[in-house]
C-alpha cells in the first residue's frame, strides 16, 4: 500500500510533484532588531522601513520608503536591509496583526530599518516573492500570531520568529508559483488604477458641472433654462413615521463619505423607550452628527421599512422640483457639506444638524429636464465604476482562493 502524501498543495503546475518540505523561519533566515533613533534624526538622512511600509504595500522597494533617518554610516551598515530580506511587524494590539511580513525587492539601493520591526537577512537560497506570498498566507500567519506573547499588546521577537515553522518547494516551482501570483498582482494593479481613474473623473466632471462650467443642452440643442437657487425645505419634506422601540427596531445606518446606506449591525438590545421611525425606499437621509463627514444617502428599496431615531433623519422628496440622484450628488459636493456644517450652531465636535437648519440651506437648482440628463450622464459613469469594481472584487477572490490552494 502506497504512503499517502500529505505536503502536497490542492493546485500545483503539472511539472511538479514531490512534497513540500517542513523548514523553520531560521533556517532560511537571520534576525536583527532595528534602529532606535532620537527625535531629531527622523525626517532626514536615509530611507527607514517602518510598520507602515510593512502593512501597506504588497512588497516594499526604496522610491515606496516614506520614512527617514539619520544615522552614521557604520550604523547603517549593521542594519542595512538589501534584496530579499524580509520585514516584521514586532508588536501590535491585536494578535491578528502581530508578525506581519513583507519583503524588500529592489536591487538597486538598500536602506534601513526601525526599532518596532525586525529583520531577517536572507542566509538561504529562496524565491524572495515566493516568500512573501507564504508568509502572508494562512497557515504561516497563524503560525506566527499563535506564537506572540502579549496581554494588552501581542509581540514577536527573533527566537519566536526562529522558531516558526512553514512548509516550502524547490526554487523552481517557488519562481513559478511567486511568477504567476505576481501576474495576478499586477491584474488587480491595473484594475485598482482603472477604477480610481475613473472615480477622479467623476469627482472632476460633478465639480465643472455644479460649477455650471459644463451645460446640458436640450434635445433640439438649445440652452437650458438658467438654474434657480431654492431652499432645500421648499423641495423636501421630514418623514416621521412612528416605528418600534430601540429594543425591537430593525434598525439602518448612513455611512460617512457618502458610501450609502446600511443595516445596522447592533448586537445590543437598545432601551424600549428610544422612539424609531420606519424609513421609506427612495427617501433621503443624512446624520446630524456626521453632516461635515458626508453621510448622506437614498434609502435603496432592500431597506424599505427599516427604522433610525431622529439623529438620522429622513426627507420624502419633491420629484416634480428636484431629482433624487441631483440632490445626492450635489450635498455630497465638499463645498455644500462643508461650507453649510461650518456655519451652523454647535461646536465641531457636538455639531448637530438638525432638520429645520438643514431646510434654511440653499441649492442651485437647473430645470427637471436638465437634472434628468445630469443624473443619466453621472449614473453611466456609476454603473462602469461598479463594473470595474465588480471585476475587481472577483479577481481578488479568485487571488484568495488560488492562494489558499497553492500552498501547504
Amino acid at each position: 500500500m502506497s504512503e499517502v502524501k500529505k505536503n502536497i498543495p490542492a493546485l500545483r503546475f503539472p511539472e511538479f510533484s514531490e512534497e513540500w518540505e517542513k523548514k523553520k523561519l531560521g533556517q532560511l533566515l537571520t534576525f536583527k532588531n532595528g534602529v532606535n533613533a532620537t527625535k531629531e534624526q527622523y525626517g532626514k538622512g536615509v530611507k527607514f522601513i517602518n510598520v507602515l511600509d510593512i502593512i501597506e504595500n504588497n512588497f516594499i522597494t526604496h522610491d515606496n520608503i516614506k520614512g527617514l533617518v539619520d544615522i552614521e554610516e557604520k550604523e547603517f551598515l549593521k542594519n542595512e536591509v538589501k534584496y530579499g530580506d524580509i520585514l516584521f511587524q514586532r508588536s501590535s494590539e491585536t494578535r491578528e496583526e502581530v508578525g506581519q511580513a513583507n519583503v524588500y525587492l529592489d536591487k538597486e539601493k538598500s536602506a534601513t530599518f526601525g526599532g518596532f520591526v525586525i529583520r531577517g537577512q536572507k542566509t538561504s537560497d529562496y524565491d524572495p516573492m515566493f516568500m512573501n506570498y507564504l508568509l502572508k498566507g494562512k497557515t504561516a500567519r497563524k503560525e506566527i500570531t499563535t506564537k506572540s506573547g502579549g496581554s494588552t499588546r501581542y509581540n514577536v521577537g527573533q527566537d519566536i520568529l526562529t522558531d516558526v515553522s512553514i512548509k516550502t518547494t524547490t526554487l523552481p516551482e517557488q519562481q513559478k508559483i511567486a511568477t504567476f501570483l505576481s501576474s495576478v498582482d499586477k491584474k488587480i494593479g491595473q484594475l485598482t488604477e482603472k477604477k480610481e481613474l475613473l472615480e477622479e473623473y467623476k469627482k472632476g466632471v460633478m465639480q465643472k458641472i455644479f460649477s455650471r462650467e459644463i451645460r446640458f443642452k436640450k434635445e433640439d440643442g438649445s440652452a437650458f433654462e438658467e438654474w434657480e437657487e431654492r431652499k432645500l425645505g421648499e423641495l423636501l419634506t421630514e418623514s416621521r413615521i412612528k416605528g418600534d422601540g430601540g429594543d425591537k427596531a430593525k434598525k439602518l445606518t448612513v455611512k460617512l463619505w457618502g458610501k450609502g446606506v446600511f443595516p445596522k449591525e447592533d448586537k445590543t438590545e437598545g432601551s424600549a423607550q428610544t422612539q424609531y421611525f420606519i424609513r421609506k425606499s427612495g427617501q433621503f437621509i443624512y446624520s446630524k452628527l456626521d453632516f461635515l463627514n458626508c453621510a448622506f444617502g437614498i434609502i435603496p428599496d432592500e431597506l424599505d421599512g427599516l427604522q433610525s431615531t431622529v439623529d438620522l433623519p429622513c426627507f420624502d422628496i419633491k420629484t416634480d422640483l428636484i431629482h433624487p440622484y441631483f440632490l445626492l450628488e450635489r450635498v455630497k459636493q465638499k463645498n455644500f457639506y462643508k461650507k453649510f456644517g461650518d456655519t451652523a450652531d454647535g461646536s465641531r465636535k457636538a455639531k448637530r444638524i438638525h432638520a429645520n437648519v438643514f431646510f434654511d440651506f440653499f441649492i442651485n437648482l437647473p430645470s427637471i429636464p436638465e437634472q434628468q440628463k445630469i443624473a443619466n450622464f453621472l449614473t453611466s459613469l456609476d454603473r462602469k465604476i461598479e463594473t470595474v469594481g465588480k471585476e475587481l472584487e472577483g479577481v481578488k477572490e479568485w487571488k484568495k482562493g488560488l492562494l489558499q490552494g497553492m500552498f501547504v
